[in-house]
């Protein structure tokens, strides 16, 4: 076999007990894919053909949807009586496996910017109606064939539970050492089955071993239903206690104790980095931790996450000390900022016309008019700061959505300048 449809295929890059998977070449899009094939009479199999039918059909549902950069993007499907096959993005450096192995632990960082990403994604994905239920290290790829650097991409939503207004597919699957104990007794599921996953994965992240050792699956389900996991840093010393805590909450047998929502999770996350125990490096700055700083702006309240990933990835981000000079009265300008941290102060002809605080915007006249634009004020660092630098290049290669977003905030920004330079006028 040389095609799969129109797909042109490369090799096969995985098999598993109902399909393999093959490396193909998209011949009109330019790209390469993962092509997942069922084997020929496995939906049809007597006993477990209604299953099969449901897991394929359950991705096959997927074209077009979960526009996420960490969820591996479905691009084409189809279900006949002689081939069966879907069409997915390819990610190329493996599965989060790897990363769990005895004696190949990440750095405490890289395991909370890997969870971070897998909160929002399946925050995402909540959003959109569906609850993954299968959330395992191989359902996790890495974009790098290095797991300490890359993007991460959840994958398979096959089992999913996916809601809409005519369906609710619930498919009685999973992976019993990851399964949380309302999955193991049949009861209904909510979310918070994968937040209780996901703990797992973390788990076995920052310990290279499983919370649960059972000899046979019975014992397995009844440790997941009675008995409480050692805490990470009793296994490992260099495990801070903020994520012992983490870890807890998300795997709480009780899920009144569990995180009740995805945010909840993914903002402990995000300040047991900003705490400081995780020994990360000053430089460079974390994706995760410029997703939550953006996200706590106002500026950017009507972004989606996806937008706000997005722009993630085209900002740059540095530090700079007092008295660096940022912007210089009368330079042409290509860029903007928005202050992460820190004071600047706003300075015309020596004098002082405004100091900026976290959260603000400033010049964005450069690159919102139809001309080049020169600076009309110095903006130099009052203290230490953080700056998010974003040129006009890449704001004009954003998505539309994004820069849509971005004028409408820029609108609401001039605006609110406006105001106070009336009210300042008035009490003159």
């Amino acid at each position: 076999m040389e095609k799969i449809g129109k797909y042109d295929i490369v090799r096969e890059i995985g098999r598993g007990a109902t399909s393999t998977v093959y490396l193909c070449k998209d011949p009109f899009a330019k790209r390469q894919v993962a092509v997942k094939v069922a084997f020929p009479g496995i939906l049809k199999d007597p006993k477990r053909g209604t299953l099969y039918t449901h897991l394929f059909l359950n991705e096959a549902a997927l074209v077009g949807k979960l526009l996420h950069p960490h969820i591996v993007q479905t691009y084409d499907a189809v279900v006949d009586d002689h081939l069966c096959y879907i069409v997915m993005e390819y990610v190329g450096g493996g599965t989060l496996e790897s990363a769990c192995a005895s004696g190949t632990r990440l750095p405490s960082q890289r395991v909370v910017e890997i969870i971070f990403k897998c909160t929002r994604a399946l925050d995402f994905a909540f959003r959109a109606g569906i609850i993954h239920r299968d959330i395992k290290p191989a359902n996790i790829l890495f974009a790098s064939a290095d797991p300490n650097e890359g993007e991460v991409k959840i994958s398979d939503f096959g089992a999913a539970i996916i809601s809409s207004p005519d369906r609710t597919l619930v498919l009685g699957i999973g992976s019993p050492a990851y399964m949380s104990p309302q999955q193991v007794k049949d009861q209904p599921l909510d979310h918070q089955t994968d937040i209780y996953s996901l703990g797992v994965v973390m788990y076995q992240l920052l310990t290279a071993r499983l919370p649960f050792q059972a000899r046979n699956s019975y014992d397995l389900i009844y440790q997941i239903i009675n008995t409480e996991p050692r805490r990470p840093s009793a296994l490992h010393s260099d495990i801070p206690p903020s994520l012992d805590a983490i870890v807890a909450r998300a795997m709480s047998k009780n899920t009144e104790n569990r995180y009740a929502s995805w945010a909840e999770f993914a903002q402990d996350l995000a300040h047991a980095f900003r705490s400081g125990k995780l020994n990360a490096p000053a430089d460079p700055i974390a994706d995760y931790e410029k997703f939550d700083t953006l996200r706590s702006f106002p500026f950017f309240a009507d972004f989606s996450d996806v937008e706000i990933w997005e722009v993630v990835r085209f900002s740059e981000w540095s530090r700079v000390s007092p008295g660096t000079v940022i912007i210089e009265d009368g330079k042409a300008g290509d860029c903007f900022y928005f202050l992460a941290e820190g004071e600047l102060k706003v300075l015309k002809n020596g004098l002082i016309l405004d100091l900026l605080t976290t959260g603000e915007c400033f010049g964005e006249m450069a690159v919102i008019g139809k001309t080049t634009s020169r600076r009309g004020a110095d903006i130099v660092a009052l203290t230490t700061a953080k700056l998010v630098r974003v040129t006009g290049a890449a704001l004009q290669n954003s998505s539309d959505s994004c820069r849509m977003h971005f004028y409408q905030s820029f609108l609401a920004v001039l605006s609110a300048r406006l105001t106070s330079a009336n009210v300042r006028l008035v009490s003159f």
